[in-house]
């Protein structure tokens, strides 16, 4: 599933093909929100947002078009005139100016007054999405020492959404490596100082992996991996998806666990067991 980057780059892209112009027209798949459809008519749409990995297309009537693409949804950018050649099933269709944007396979999508966002089921459960809105260092501190969270281990908690939005587990595994903590520990376990540093890298790699395409790995470590003949789905990373291979920073075996029912990376030698 793509994670908090993926769906902001996504997001930028659709606010460049149709973001700031006015609806010509709208079309959806489910009856409920087709018989919405005329409600966008002639409106303008001021921005594309993400809340973690969902979206929020805002229009200038005070409503929000919601999609979460799951597993399997995408959106595709088209002129209105020529519609992609594809199987997917089509959700949602926005065609402003000429311009348009399609989504297929999706299902989890709504259509929501402005004011009714954060009871959504979904958006009333996240954290403050890291990409989206304005998130400090202190922020994630405060957050990791509340006691909703502060007992639970790092591996598991990196996962949740109500932590913050928008990690996922190639984050959590580049995180914790960065951040030489093994995912075992827990924010109570840690200093004030490697709290701050923690929260930190949590802003910093997943800036980097939208910033990047998804690169999180550092340039030096980059330059030395294709050296070697590492693929980019090796050298993009500096521990995920890198079981067996040596680590970047202190040569030790990368080695790879089940954590929260998902993969996790890290390195014996720079993240030692508690």
């Amino acid at each position: 599933m793509p994670e908090g980057p993926e769906i902001r780059r996504a997001a930028d892209r659709i606010e460049k093909q149709i973001g700031g112009r006015v609806v010509e027209h709208a079309w959806f798949a489910f009856e409920a929100l087709q018989a919405q459809a005329d409600s966008l008519l002639d409106v303008r749409i001021n921005a594309v947002e993400t809340r973690g990995k969902a979206m929020l297309i805002r229009f200038a009537n005070g409503r929000a078009l919601y999609s979460h693409n799951q597993l399997y949804g995408v959106w595709k950018l088209h002129a209105a005139h020529n519609p992609p050649q594809t199987n997917r099933s089509l959700r949602v269709r926005l065609v402003t100016e000429g311009r348009a944007a399609s989504l297929y396979s999706a299902s989890d999508i709504a259509l929501l007054d402005q004011d009714a966002l954060e009871e959504h089921p979904f958006l009333a459960k996240l954290g403050p999405d890291l990409l989206s809105q304005q998130v400090s260092t202190a922020t994630v501190v405060e957050r990791l020492e509340d006691k909703r969270f502060y007992r639970r281990s790092l591996g598991a908690l990196l996962l949740d959404q109500a932590l913050v939005a928008g990690l996922g587990n190639y984050l959590r595994s580049e995180i914790l490596f960065f951040a030489e903590l093994h995912p075992a520990r827990r924010p109570v376990d840690l200093t004030a100082e490697q709290r701050e540093r923690l929260s930190q890298l949590i802003l910093d790699t997943t800036w980097q992996a939208y910033r990047q395409a998804g690169v999180t790995n550092r340039e030096a470590w980059i330059e030395q991996a294709r050296a070697a003949g590492e693929t980019r789905r090796q050298w993009r990373f500096s521990v995920f998806e890198r079981a067996g291979l040596s680590c970047h920073r202190c040569g030790d075996v990368i080695e790879r666990q089940m954590v929260g029912s998902r993969r996790l990376y890290w390195c014996p030698g720079c993240q030692p067991v508690p």
